[in-house]
């Protein structure tokens, strides 16, 4: 487990973007954390660790947004309003390729059946209006990594 307390969105971009660059072709985040927590914002640093940009907005009226790169894609997707198997079915949720590409997933605890193995767990806990505290936690490879 990692524990990382930022000061700042930018502070947890960056963050983010550390892991970013740790990130591997069929790795799932998952994500916990109230409204306005910052997922979409860190989601904004994983897209710049994986050298996809910093054009990341929040998908909660389209479901998923697609930032496409060089031979991979961030799957970024809201499951607010999904609230059951049915739900995740019929919106073309496991029609995706995500052996080849990234999923970050916002309200990951509507879906946890869904969740593979090996996913790894973004908390993000709101400490103030600017701080947060971020909780990773995967199977060892992000931790061992990580400095």
């Amino acid at each position: 487990m990692i524990k990382i307390i930022t000061k700042s969105p930018e502070e947890t971009v960056k963050t983010a973007e550390k892991l970013g660059r740790l990130l591997k072709p069929g790795d799932f985040i998952a994500y916990k954390g109230g409204l306005g927590a910052g997922k979409t914002t860190f989601t904004r640093g994983l897209a710049i660790g994986l050298g996809l940009g910093d054009n990341v907005s929040s998908p909660t009226f389209a479901l998923v947004n697609e930032y496409a790169g060089n031979g991979i894609s961030l799957f970024h997707f809201d499951m607010y309003r999904i609230s059951s198997e049915d739900d995740l079915e019929s919106s073309g949720f496991y029609d995706y390729d995500f052996p080849n590409n990234i999923a970050a997933i916002e309200w990951s605890e509507n879906i946890a059946y869904a969740m593979p193995e090996n996913t790894i767990y973004i908390t993000i806990n709101t400490l103030s209006d600017l701080e947060r505290e971020i909780i990773i936690e995967e199977d060892g490879r992000i931790a061992d990594a990580w400095n």
